[in-house]
């Protein structure tokens, strides 16, 4: 067997074994394979697919190339929560809290955002004093006691992903549901949750663009998922605009307080609550209806928020001290309408450009700085009306740019559906 046989094979349409798979990964991690030809390989599964026998032994492989996360000490049912990236998704910041309220443990471990989707991880480290590296044992003693931590991806997990990544991002081949779907599933299935809760977001500012590969992708991870024994519960999620109105860091943390207490928008809201009332549901066996009521309760009450308190001071994080930049430009509409679109690629990028994300994995991010929408799709403006602040320290963008990511008509526009689906 060697690599050039492997990738013929692809080439051809023909199923690999998994002797073949494990072939591939293991000389990828020994460096017995070069770059080249790996990319080779990626290239022709991105061009001809795979099998689910295929994406499954693949997802094995590149799980049991490192480290699995053992939270067996973790008393009672454990929920992990993956979005596969968009502009203003701070839903993990509020529904841990949320599920820790309700009793549901949260033990997750996150990444920083690359390019114009933001990371949970970035978001947390913009509360000064947030530790986001624990110990393994630190870790399981504070969801043990608390419910929830959220800490950085550590250790060796997934190292063969991690190598197959770095070569997709920089060969074309990032595009590929196998490649996709086995890169998500291999690190969720590491990290050790019992439940697994994926928000497949669709759209301009997603991976996947158009519905049908979202739902081929969502529907292949909880195969996947079944073939591990695991409960995987998918939604399908609008990302033709950003979710919520912040876009940035410490807007995001001061968007996720609102939320908390009440006041958060009501898209931001909405899909939080959707996606705990499902994970209560299923784990509490109880009516969705029921376990929504429970979460709103949560909300309304305070201990959701309370709890949030409670997980950031555990680790070392102070809410007072979150600074945002007081250097603010306010963009308004050119015309009288209705907002027809909002370009969330375009606002994650000038996000990006003003300093709220990174490039590469070397740029420094500024917590301060970021976008807040005044206007969803489908409301009314008038002229002059303020569509969006955007808050800038050494960094400046031009203001067409940003006017360029709005599209005001005059006739009147529906409002966008969130939530497209729930698969399980």
């Amino acid at each position: 067997m060697t690599i050039l046989d492997i990738i013929e094979k692809k080439k051809k349409k023909i199923e690999l074994t998994r002797e073949e798979i494990h072939y591939f990964i293991d000389g990828t991690l020994n460096k017995e394979i070069e770059d080249y030809q790996i990319s080779s390989l990626l290239m022709a599964i991105v061009l001809n697919g795979m099998t689910m026998n295929e994406i499954v032994n693949l997802t094995d492989e590149m799980l049991n190339s490192g480290d699995k996360i053992d939270l067996s000490d973790i008393d009672g049912i454990k929920v992990d929560k993956h979005s596969t990236g968009g502009v203003g998704d701070k839903v993990t910041l509020i529904l841990a809290p949320l599920l820790a309220s309700l009793g549901i443990k949260i033990a997750k471990m996150s990444g920083r955002g690359l390019g114009h989707t933001g990371g949970t991880i970035d978001k947390l480290e913009s509360i000064p004093g947030y530790n986001v590296e624990l110990s393994r044992d630190e870790f399981i003693k504070q969801v043990n006691e608390i419910g929830v931590s959220v800490i950085s991806q550590t250790g060796n997990i997934c190292p063969a992903d991690k190598k197959l990544y770095a070569l997709r991002d920089v060969t074309g081949t990032v595009d590929s549901i196998p490649l996709i779907a086995s890169s998500i599933m291999s690190k969720k299935l590491a990290s050790g949750a019992d439940v697994i809760f994926l928000d497949v977001k669709v759209g301009n500012g997603a991976l996947m663009k158009s519905y049908d590969e979202a739902k081929e992708l969502a529907q292949t991870m909880i195969e996947i998922g079944k073939r591990f024994n695991k409960v995987v519960i998918c939604i399908l999620t609008n990302m033709d605009e950003p979710l919520g109105l912040a876009i940035g860091n410490a807007l995001e943390v001061k968007e996720t307080i609102e939320t908390l207490n009440g006041i958060g928008p009501l898209d931001t809201t909405e899909l939080v609550i959707e996606i705990a009332a499902l994970v209560v549901s299923k784990i509490n066996n109880i009516d969705v209806e029921e376990a929504r009521v429970l979460c709103l309760k949560n909300i309304h009450n305070g201990e959701a928020y309370k709890k949030f308190i409670e997980f950031v001071n555990a680790q070392h994080g102070d809410i007072s001290k979150i600074e945002i930049s007081n250097r603010v430009l306010s963009i308004k509409a050119p015309s009288t309408g209705y907002i027809k679109n909002i370009d969330a690629l375009g606002l994650g990028e000038i996000a990006r450009l003003i300093g709220a994300g990174r490039l590469t994995k070397e740029d420094v991010i500024d917590y301060s700085v970021g976008l807040e929408l005044a206007v969803k799709v489908g409301d009314k403006v008038n002229v002059g009306d303020e569509l969006i602040k955007v808050y800038i320290n050494e960094k400046d963008i031009e203001m067409n740019k940003i006017l360029d990511c709005f599209t005001i008509v005059e006739e009147p526009t529906e409002k966008p559906k969130l939530i497209y689906e729930i698969l399980d």
